[in-house]
């Protein structure tokens, strides 16, 4: 009887499970981010979340164990090496699991599951989101940001002196646009 033993077979026996499931945890190591379908990827997360734990007490025995799960020797040293010292004060829930759209051929709901601690991508959109929004709301800050332009423009002299004889030129050049326009509305 199978009695509490939970966990998907996802299609395959035993053996072909296994294999399937180091291999994407290789992959995912060795790329810090890949798309599978859902339901791997949520089995995926169970397989290497404990791995990852593992990784953290780099001694013989952990490697050894490791090893046995990923029958790669590359990827186990960067395990060790690389994601270990990224995750070491992170204590569980290693990976991140994001529903994409379901894929054309089968109507099969996909994920992007990776590394937290390996995304720059999401970390540095944020940012700009909540930069541009301060921004927005406030115009002093549009105006403390220039002078701190310009002072870092001031060192090359002959720029700046350049810079101060287009200014006015620029500026002559938008009153005259509003008064075509006024003259324009007064004929119509």
């Amino acid at each position: 009887m199978r009695h509490g033993k939970k966990h998907n077979h996802l299609g395959r026996t035993t053996s072909h499970r296994k294999a399937m499931l180091a291999n994407m945890a290789s992959s995912l190591i060795t790329h810090k981010r890949i798309t599978t379908t859902l339901a791997k990827a949520k089995a995926l997360r169970v397989y290497v979340e404990p791995i990852i734990t593992k990784s953290k007490n780099d001694t013989t025995h952990s490697r050894r164990t490791v090893f046995a799960y990923l029958q790669n020797k590359e990827v186990v040293t960067e395990l060790f090496r690389d994601v270990a010292a990224k995750v070491a004060d992170r204590p569980g829930g290693y990976t991140r699991i994001i529903k994409l759209n379901n894929r054309l051929g089968d109507n099969a709901e996909m994920a992007l599951i990776e590394l937290v601690d390996y995304n720059e991508v999401y970390g540095k959109d944020a940012a700009a989101a909540e930069k541009k929004t301060t921004r927005r709301g406030r115009t002093k800050a549009k105006k403390a940001d220039a002078p701190a332009a310009e002072v870092k423009e001031a060192a090359p002299v002959a720029e700046a002196k350049e810079e101060v004889a287009e200014a006015p030129v620029a500026e002559e050049t938008v009153p005259e646009a509003p008064a075509a326009d006024d003259a324009e509305e007064q004929k119509a």
